[in-house]
């Protein structure tokens, strides 16, 4: 069976490459499906999920928006600011994150940027969503 070849690229390396069966992202216009053999084409991503299949397991990473590049050789690859596994997630530290970003929305208006708490809070979110993913849908998460 076809296969697809997923690498996610950040700034600091390569946070994963495997050979995968279905690839899910959000992009800027919605939601997008790849399958092997898909059509090449080049987007922006949202901040969001990226979800792959490989096999019967299904797993997460949080995606802190960037660009989607699909090749006409069924290589799928992600370029982004930050992206995380979710099973690689601190899940203490991406809530007071968010914490630490709401209290500072709350401030007065002309001491905060509140584009950038906002924005603080959604990768939050997308953490926190990732995380959750992994434990009802994924492979499970290892307890610490």
């Amino acid at each position: 069976m076809a296969k697809l070849t997923l690498d996610v690229v950040t700034p600091y390396g390569v946070t994963f490459s495997d050979e995968v069966d279905f690839v899910s992202v959000n992009g800027i216009e919605g939601e997008i499906g790849i399958l092997p053999n898909h059509i090449p084409f080049f987007t922006s991503l949202k901040i969001g999920i990226l979800s792959y299949k490989k096999g019967n397991n299904t797993d997460y990473i949080a995606v802190m928006g960037g660009f989607l590049d699909v090749s006409p050789d069924s290589k799928v690859t992600i370029l982004s600011k930050s992206a995380e596994l979710a099973a690689s997630i601190d899940t203490l530290r991406a809530k007071q994150e968010k914490l630490d970003a709401e209290a500072k929305l709350s401030q007065k208006a002309g001491e905060v940027d509140f584009a950038r708490a906002e924005k603080e809070i959604q990768k939050s979110l997308v953490r926190l969503k990732a995380v959750d993913l992994l434990e009802q849908f994924g492979k499970g998460r290892k307890k610490i």
